[in-house]
């Protein structure tokens, strides 16, 4: 009588089977690998946007600024050029009007970038953006400004007219620190915006529980 073959099947050995979880860990722990580039190119696609945008807004600014600045009136006789209005104060005009002009272009700017960005969370992106746009534009404001203005050369545009007439001076900002009005403009609106319209993460409430009274010790 022959016994019972009671071999070991290994393929019936459950010990060889691979756990069912196991390729799902493997592909979370690859997923993201495959997040980080795309990251980076959002990141630096909002920073080439933001840079863009503040040229163009730079461009706008510097024909406000040329338009809107108070000239410096000057006139000239045959030995020097002279102040028309000693007292006037055109210069600190000009550069009071860059800066109010350089502070509605930071609003405006951290506004679009503000909305524009908040739901896929720019970070720190947006804020370094603006910053480098501002000056950016800041930049090509007074550039652009002061070359549509009056010729630089004082005495040859004085050669030009007749002795004794009216002429002015070339437009260009006495104070660059103007410059900084725009950035400093855009960080507070975007700090601003930041604080009143982002939600603020919910914590749990905290629940407080009272011990357990132990019972009296029975003999």
């Amino acid at each position: 009588m022959t016994a019972p073959d009671t071999s070991h099947n290994p393929h019936e050995d459950p010990i060889q089977d691979s756990p069912p979880d196991a390729p799902a860990k493997a592909e979370t722990a690859h997923a993201p690998a495959g997040k980080t580039p795309r990251s980076a190119r959002t990141e630096a696609l909002i920073a080439v946007l933001l840079l863009a945008g503040s040229a163009l807004l730079g461009v706008l600014a510097g024909f406000l600024w040329h338009w809107l600045a108070p000239k410096v009136p000057l006139y000239a006789d045959s030995s020097a050029v002279y102040l028309k209005d000693p007292e006037g104060e055109q210069a600190i005009g000009a550069d009071g009007t860059f800066a109010i002009i350089g502070a509605g272009a930071g609003l405006v700017a951290a506004t679009a970038a503000y909305w524009l960005t908040r739901r896929r969370q720019g970070g720190v992106t947006v804020a370094l953006g603006l910053a480098a746009g501002g000056l950016l534009g800041g930049y090509l404001a007074m550039k652009l400004g002061t070359a549509l203005g009056p010729g630089g050369n004082v005495i040859a545009t004085a050669k030009s007219v007749p002795t004794g007439s009216t002429f002015y001076g070339p437009l260009k900002l006495t104070a660059k620190g103007v410059l900084l009005t725009w950035p400093a403009a855009a960080m507070v609106v975007l700090i601003g915006l930041t604080a009143l319209f982002t939600p603020k993460p919910q914590t749990p409430p905290t629940v407080w529980q009272t011990p357990a009274q132990d019972g009296p010790d029975t003999p």
